[in-house]
């Protein structure tokens, strides 16, 4: 399973992802892909996924299905990704 956070760096969204990262890694010590939609990578894992809002947290199974998406602007909560994650 693949779970990464697709964000715009330098906006005020950008401290809500930072925090979500490292709660995550202190409670769980696990990690959360972050990656910039200003990069190649970043922009086209926005467009292979559809994701139009920052920021978006998608889990995909080994295949790159889709399993989950978080893209409306809300975050998900720590258990959701860390269920995810373990997967």
């Amino acid at each position: 399973m693949r779970v990464f956070c697709l964000f715009r760096p330098n906006t005020d969204t950008e401290r809500s992802v930072i925090e979500l990262t490292a709660e995550l890694k202190r409670r769980y010590n696990q990690e959360l892909e972050c990656i910039s939609v200003d990069t190649r990578e970043g922009a086209n894992l926005a467009e292979v996924y559809d994701i139009f809002s920052y920021p978006a947290v998608v889990a995909t199974d080994s295949a790159g299905a889709v399993q989950k998406t978080w893209d409306d602007g809300n975050l998900p909560l720590l258990n959701e990704l860390q269920y995810y994650l373990n997967q």
